[in-house]
């Protein structure tokens, strides 16, 4: 029987809402399937015809060790994603390489560790402009350690931004699309560069919220048909990850999105790491990412 190595992390197995759904749909089509914590040295992941990256959330303070845990299982066998992809994606700077090839983003500016000495205000500032903005690390999951703030809060912004940058730590800024509020945001699901299904994420932060605690914030989600336009998006996406990574492009996908001021969709994040699938939004879902991954363990 084809073997299939689920990584995850301590102890959150059972809180992944993809979990018990892609494990049933992964036996329906003879796949034996089971969790690995990641960094468990006792898993043998050679044993495994595919490890397939799913629950690994606890990495954000460890990605060094994640990527070379990455390296190491890729060599040994199939890895989905890649581990070059996953050292890719695992830094949010990645929203740069996308705007530059021409896909539209969310616009995006950072801040380096030891670049902004006694100008870390200002240079915030001219990055926040003249609205509400967010700050976050550019590794992160789970919108851990994200805060939105008004621009009468840069006080409490700049002290987030110093307490990420003196941990070593580069930070992202960017303007709030307030059209979140409403419409909420958008995620498409890509197995192989292919849609499967798309969700509704609703908004995440409030003004004064401060930076999310924990692993990641409590989400809700609704199913969702993309537009046309977040189609496109999504497909631009996928034909930039084929051209940068080649013979080895991601095997799965979810594209966030928001919609902009001009009501046109940009790009918040690349999930290729490890991604929530919400299989629960589309009941063809299960099905159709097991079918996926029974291809991915024996190509």
């Amino acid at each position: 029987m084809t073997t299939v190595l689920l990584a995850t992390s301590t102890g959150v197995w059972d809180d992944d809402v993809d979990a018990a759904p892609l494990t049933r749909a992964c036996r329906d089509v003879g796949l034996d399937a089971r969790p690995a914590v990641w960094d468990d040295p006792s898993v043998d992941w050679a044993s495994a015809d595919l490890v397939l990256v799913r629950s690994t959330w606890d990495y954000v303070p460890r990605r060094d060790e994640f990527l070379d845990w990455a390296d190491r299982a890729g060599a040994c066998t199939r890895l989905a994603n890649d581990p070059a992809v996953l050292r890719w994606n695992t830094d949010k700077r990645y929203l740069g390489d996308l705007d530059r090839a021409g896909v539209p983003v969310v616009p995006t500016g950072f801040l380096l560790p030891g670049a902004h000495g006694d100008g870390l205000a200002s240079d915030l500032a001219a990055l926040a402009g003249d609205g509400e903005f967010v700050v976050k690390p550019t590794v992160s999951a789970g919108s851990k350690d994200t805060a939105r703030y008004r621009p009468e809060d840069l006080d409490d912004a700049t002290t987030h931004a110093a307490l990420l940058l003196g941990q070593g730590r580069p930070v992202m800024v960017q303007p709030y699309q307030h059209a979140v509020d409403t419409a909420g945001e958008a995620g498409l699901v890509l197995l192989d560069g292919t849609l499967s299904h798309a969700f509704t994420k609703g908004p995440l932060l409030t003004v004064g919220g401060g930076p999310v605690p924990g692993l990641y914030a409590p989400e809700e989600i609704s199913p969702r048909t993309p537009t046309a336009a977040e189609e496109a998006v999504a497909t631009a996406a996928a034909a930039h990850l084929r051209e940068r990574f080649g013979a080895a492009p991601p095997r799965y996908a979810r594209v966030d999105m928001l919609p902009g001021d001009d009501g046109a969709p940009r790009v918040l994040e690349l999930e290729l790491t490890e991604p929530s699938l919400f299989l629960w939004t589309d009941p063809a879902a299960p099905a159709r990412v097991a079918a996926a991954v029974a291809r991915w363990a024996t190509a």
